[in-house]
């Protein structure tokens, strides 16, 4: 009888697993479900959207600021360096202690502001001949630019150009006019290093 019981319990525990076994087994999702998206929800991603938003806004207004004054900054920079001529006595090319004072403070901004292009521009008053004049006029305009050249300023940034008697910067035939036409006057303008 103990066979029996045995082989029951054998047979029970057969028929338990087959049934196990046939089963269907729900299928799994190998995605995890989210949970829908709820107004909340809706409203946190739209507050970081309008943050997002005023932050790139707020930057482009003070880039825009910081341009604006950098602009600026290079224009007063370039006020000050064209509002002083170098000036020369009379038939010399040489550089007074004045003009190597001014010379020295005009090299200073363009060895620290090197987007800046400079043509030097060599003038003489009216006495002399075209020639003559040209010639005169080439020398002060090379005397200034080996003057910045040896203060530091690159050498490709500078151009010099005579224009003699041309030019006036003071219409006249006496000692002042003349005074103020022998000089070298600075065009500047600004490298597009973009």
């Amino acid at each position: 009888m103990a066979k029996i019981i045995k082989l029951a319990l054998l047979g029970t525990a057969v028929a338990l697993f087959a049934w196990g076994c046939s089963k269907e087994k729900p299928e799994t999702d190998p995605a995890p479900k989210t949970a829908p998206e709820t107004p909340a929800d809706t409203t946190l991603n739209l507050d970081a959207l309008v943050a997002d938003t005023l932050s790139a806004d707020s930057l482009a207004r003070l880039e825009a600021e910081r341009l604006e004054a950098d602009r600026a900054r290079l224009e007063e920079m370039i006020n000050r360096i064209m509002l002083e001529d170098v000036y020369f006595d009379y038939d010399r090319s040489d550089l007074t202690e004045n003009a190597k004072r001014l010379l020295a403070q005009v090299a200073e901004i363009l060895v620290n502001e090197t987007r800046f292009i400079v043509t030097v521009e060599g003038h003489t008053d009216e006495r002399g001949t075209e020639d003559y004049n040209i010639s005169l006029g080439a020398r002060r305009s090379t005397a200034v630019r080996d003057f910045l050249i040896a203060y530091g300023v690159d050498g490709n940034r500078l151009m010099s150009v005579s224009y003699g008697e041309e030019r006036p910067k003071v219409q006249g035939s006496d000692e002042n006019a003349f005074a103020k036409n022998r000089r070298a006057h600075f065009r500047v303008s600004i490298a597009n290093n973009e």
